[in-house]
């Protein structure tokens, strides 16, 4: 049951998919070389495979850790997205084996925003279409449905840290600019939340999706949202694959209802470069699409590998759990003297007082003492003395709800 600390040399970390060296950097400075880096992403056997002797697995969007990968990933401590979603991860699962699961939900934001802000101006002055009839040897020149964005609407669908943003920079252009999200969200700069959105569809001359994968965001832009959408506006998907269905787009590209789209997330993706990438959009000349490269900049995965990364070695060092995504969040600070204890349990009544008279009974004290709960899953760090460390793990490890216990120091 226990999972002891270990040197920083016998940690091993698996990352795949071509992180970022930042984050390598991170890891070696911290003390941790144990490092086997892949730059794809592996089928579920291979996965298996190599999981299996890992203590950390940093991964982008490709990898998927379902139930049936993590339960055979006996040694393994934590996850790292190196991205902003974390749909790839099973995170039910991944707490109940005691794995908390860390992204960077931050680090690509602006990134995200320039893309949006450069699909809206392309899009706006029908780009991709004369793009397309140039390169066919054609000469289309011709200001037909071609728009300045100054004095347009932009209609954001998710006000979070991309959608905000987004809207400070559209509004700069000069674009007036609605958004609705689920809950009520202060405004940045002029911008004005709608009541619903069917009320956005109808008034925006661009509709960009900025919202996470949920069940109520999963196939949100179909037949009738298009339909509600002004005649001759433009829609970007710019957020998860699920939330547009594809089928619908490509009618109502066909039927000219909906002028131009871009879209940088698919419901099904190729899982390598070598891979057909297959969608009714690719015979639409006015359509922008881009392979999931919303957060692709040098600057943005420069920021992702040092942010997941120091995720990583906070967690390995000191037991820090704070933004993890699926997890109790808990931060102590460190104290000199002291050994620190990891004890993750099934969330039931009365572990902790069930811990504390154990301690009591050995004469062990406690210095230190922080418990979170989260779903099914309690998270408790403790630090002891130094004599005590051997009694405290062995009382941890007896404790019949017990996941996971290590001792890191």
């Amino acid at each position: 049951m226990a999972d002891l600390s270990l040197g920083k040399d016998k940690i091993k970390f698996l990352m795949l998919e071509g992180l970022h060296a930042n984050a390598f950097k991170v890891l070696a400075d911290a003390g941790y070389t144990n490092v086997e880096n892949i730059s794809t992403a592996l089928e579920e056997d291979e996965l298996i495979e190599k999981i299996k002797d890992a203590h950390f697995i940093g991964i982008r969007s490709r990898t998927q850790l379902t139930r049936n990968v993590l339960e055979k990933a006996e040694k393994l401590v934590a996850i790292g997205c190196f991205c902003i979603g974390t749909n790839q991860v099973d995170l039910d699962a991944a707490r109940e084996l005691g794995i908390p699961v860390f992204n960077a939900p931050y680090s690509n934001t602006r990134s995200v925003a320039e893309l949006v802000i450069a699909e809206i101006i392309m899009l706006m002055r029908g780009i991709p279409e004369k793009n397309a009839v140039v390169h066919r040897g054609g000469w289309g020149k011709s200001a037909k449905d071609s728009y300045e964005v100054r004095g347009k609407t932009l209609g954001i669908v998710g006000y979070g840290s991309i959608g905000s943003q987004l809207s400070v920079l559209a509004e700069n252009m000069g674009m007036k600019v609605i958004y609705h999200d689920a809950v009520t969200k202060l405004p940045m700069g002029n911008a004005r939340q709608v009541a619903n959105l069917d009320e956005l569809l109808a008034n925006a001359d661009v509709v960009t999706l900025h919202v996470p994968d949920l069940p109520e965001t999963r196939n949100m832009i179909g037949k009738n949202e298009l339909a509600k959408m002004k005649a001759k506006s433009h829609l970007i998907n710019a957020a998860r694959g699920k939330c547009v269905v594809i089928d619908d787009l490509a009618e109502a590209l066909k039927s000219g209802h909906i002028i131009g789209a871009a879209l940088d997330v698919f419901p099904k993706e190729p899982k390598s470069a070598d891979e057909e990438f297959e969608s009714p959009l690719r015979a639409f000349d006015n359509v922008i699409l881009t392979p999931h490269i919303g957060g692709s900049t040098q600057e943005a995965q420069a920021n992702i590998g040092l942010e997941v990364a120091e995720k990583f070695v906070r967690y390995s060092d000191v037991g820090d759990t704070l933004s993890a995504v699926n997890f109790p969040n808990v931060t102590v600070p460190f104290k000199d003297g002291t050994h620190r204890l990891l004890h993750i349990h099934k969330n039931v009544a009365g572990v902790l007082s069930q811990i504390n008279k154990s301690f009591a009974e050995a004469n062990i004290n406690i210095l230190a003492q922080s418990l979170m709960t989260e779903g099914n899953v309690g998270y408790l760090v403790m630090d002891v003395d130094d004599d005590d460390s051997d009694k405290a793990l062995e009382r941890l490890k007896a404790v019949p709800e017990t996941i996971k216990v290590r001792v890191l120091f």
